[in-house]
């Protein structure tokens, strides 16, 4: 018995989740922001609902640990560092070196930092994560748990592009997805509601956030997803434009007269999607401004089109399917919104119940009895997916 500790590190936070292991019992969460900014919230949740807040200087990711891990001792969660047994990191991009979770070495992180290429905002940000925690836990077992591992099982039908093939074989030009500790999560969790064993079904889970994705799954493996080379591409998010014409990219870039290309990436990251459609990425905001706005309610109807595209083509892709499972904050709590999805899947068999439907973040299965397909509702928890992962990677003896 130990405890096990997963890290989501970005460029200016980090988040953590301490679970006692093997019971999977979450002991404390919290969260680090505005690192390197003047002032750096640091938030912890632990007990019976005990929560502490203070505003702290945290110029780098190494004090934000040292700040977590002494907290965590002042606050008694744990006595000392030695309680700690296993440290997890999300990791967005493996590439196609990584095809599972791995206990981190030098090569590995590495590895990690070499990839950045494909995750340029991300993968700097977690390895900056994993060598604070390194420093700090030497001698704990360190597991990278990536984003892109469950897709590597992707048929190249689904991963290459429509480009010259040495593209792929010089420079690793293909789709490698993300949120696929996500959709492995709530996919494992659904075959558990259902009653079936997952490698019997067939699945779509739909992961909407402020980044969204949508994966196909056939027997427990992804077979194609949303995102592609980037977690730039597929549907309209809360800020990103999702899929759209390359040469769009060159015609707009001409028009605003822009020169860089990452500019231009940027506008499609960080200034489209609901964002760029209606003045907001906050889908909260829009359901509340529909009832009298014409663009939130354009942007709502934009944002289930893409959704209805993807999930038709997917159930094609499967030629059926089994259960429709919907997860992430928007998934979660939008019962509107999982509302308007089915509606429009009503030609496959798919039937919400409304009273089953008026809940948020519990699992549950929300079909009306006459539907031929499930549509269930699966609360996602990336944080217990990597401490499972520490687990099984990091001590295969236990």
């Amino acid at each position: 018995m130990g405890k096990t500790i997963a890290i989501n590190a970005g460029s200016s936070t980090l988040k953590f989740k301490l679970f006692e292991m093997p019971q999977e019992r979450v002991i404390a969460s919290g969260a680090i922001e505005r690192i390197g900014f003047k002032q750096s919230p640091v938030h912890i949740r632990y007990g019976l609902d005990h929560k502490y807040r203070e505003n702290e200087t945290v110029p780098n990711h190494l004090t934000a640990v040292n700040i977590i891990l002494d907290e965590l001792i002042k606050l008694h969660i744990i006595e000392n560092y030695d309680e700690i047994t296993g440290v997890g990191h999300r990791v967005v991009a493996g590439g196609e070196i990584f095809k599972d979770s791995v206990v981190i070495t030098a090569k590995v992180l590495q590895q990690i930092e070499d990839l950045a290429e494909y995750a340029p905002l991300h993968n700097p940000a977690n390895a900056v994560g994993i060598r604070a925690f390194k420093r700090v836990l030497p001698n704990v077992p360190a597991v990278a748990v990536f984003d892109t591992s469950f897709h590597t099982s992707m048929p190249a039908v689904n991963y290459l592009y429509s480009l010259p093939y040495d593209y792929y074989e010089k420079f690793g030009a293909r789709k490698f997805g993300a949120h696929g500790t996500s959709h492995r999560y709530v996919a494992e969790r659904a075959a558990r509601l259902l009653n079936r064993p997952l490698t019997a079904l067939k699945l779509i889970t739909v992961h909407l956030g402020a980044g969204s994705s949508i994966t196909a799954i056939q027997n427990g493996k992804s077979i194609d997803t949303s995102m592609g080379f980037t977690p730039l591409a597929g549907i309209t998010m809360a800020t990103r434009s999702g899929d759209l014409d390359p040469s769009l990219m060159v015609y707009l870039m001409k028009k605003l007269k822009l020169t860089d290309s990452d500019e231009m990436l940027k506008i499609l990251n960080t200034q489209s999607g609901l964002l760029g459609l209606a003045g907001s990425a906050d889908m909260k905001e829009l359901e509340e401004r529909c009832d009298y706005d014409p663009m939130a309610q354009l942007a709502i109807d934009i944002f289930v089109n893409r959704i209805v595209k993807y999930i038709g083509s997917y159930i094609a892709e499967l030629q059926g399917v089994d259960a429709i499972v919907i997860t992430a904050g928007i998934g979660e709590r939008d019962a509107r919104m999982r509302q308007r999805i089915a509606d429009k899947l009503s030609y496959f068999g798919i039937k919400l119940d409304p009273t089953k439907n008026q809940v948020s973040g519990v699992e549950r299965d929300l079909s009306a009895d006459e539907a031929q397909v499930r549509v269930v509702l699966i609360p996602t928890d990336e944080e217990l997916m990597i401490a499972r992962d520490v687990e099984r990677v990091g001590h295969p003896e236990g």
